[in-house]
Order: C-alpha cells, then sequence, then structure tokens
C-alpha cells in the first residue's frame, strides 16, 4: 500500500578541484514497502535544479535503482562495487556517464527508514565528482 512519506535529502558533491557543495532539502512524496524492497517517489523542484522531473527509487538489499522520468531522464543502478555506466537525458543533449559505487548502507522497512550512498561519478573514464547522499524517509502519520 502507497503511503504518504516526508523525504529529507542531504547530497555532498565533492570535485577534483576541491570544491565541494552541499544540498539539503525535504519533500513530500510517495512510498511502499514489499519483499524487502522499498520504493519512494517524490517530484523534484528548483531546489534541486530538476523542476518538471519524477525521481523514484528503489532500495533492495544489494543494490539501489534510482529512475528520473520527465525533464531530465535516467536510470542509474548502484550496487556496492559495481562500475555501471547511464544515459544522462537533458532538454540540452545526452551525455554517456559512469558511477562508481563505493558504499551502500540501509534500513528500510515497512514505516521507511534511511539509505545512503557513496560513489564516483565519471565522464569520458574521468572523475567528475564524489558524491554521497543520504535520503531519509519518514511516514505521516494518517489524520
Amino acid at each position: 500500500m502507497m503511503k504518504d512519506v516526508i523525504i529529507s535529502i542531504n547530497s555532498l558533491f565533492s570535485f577534483e578541484e576541491g570544491e565541494e557543495q552541499q544540498m539539503e532539502f525535504t519533500t513530500d512524496g510517495y512510498y511502499f514497502y514489499e519483499d524487502e524492497v522499498g520504493c519512494l517517489s517524490y517530484e523534484e523542484t528548483e531546489v534541486t535544479g530538476l523542476e518538471g522531473t519524477r525521481t523514484s527509487l528503489f532500495v533492495m538489499p544489494d543494490q539501489v535503482v534510482v529512475d528520473r522520468e520527465g525533464t531530465v531522464t535516467s536510470r542509474m543502478v548502484f550496487k556496492e562495487g559495481l562500475k555501471s555506466a547511464f544515459q544522462y537525458t537533458t532538454p540540452f543533449g545526452s551525455a554517456t556517464m559512469g558511477i562508481n559505487t563505493r558504499r551502500i548502507r540501509q534500513n528500510m522497512g515497512l514505516n521507511g527508514g534511511k539509505v545512503e550512498i557513496d560513489y564516483v561519478v565519471d565522464m569520458e573514464h574521468m572523475v567528475a565528482s564524489r558524491n554521497k547522499f543520504e535520503i531519509t524517509v519518514t511516514e505521516i502519520p494518517p489524520q
């Protein structure tokens, strides 16, 4: 059963030049949990720069899949120790990017939970950034 939830996202991006950017935001979304898989979905906003995009996460025991559809389209598969490629499509064009998942920690359950991912993004086999994000899903009590 789909539940209304509060989704808190904290992201840290580190670039080669030593520059770091942090982004924190909270949004409403939807969540359900079945057969050890947590699924959450939310609409991106101006804050993330992805307005007009719906992001969905599928948190499984051994991997996390992030799907984006709308203004930006991509499907990223995070699996600890795995390098994978994905297509990142925007209104301005497409790029093939790579991700190397360094670590995943998650404790998703029936009432929400937390997922943390530490990964490196590359473009043309050059490191673009090292990223960490933490998503916390909290169930909104029925009124």
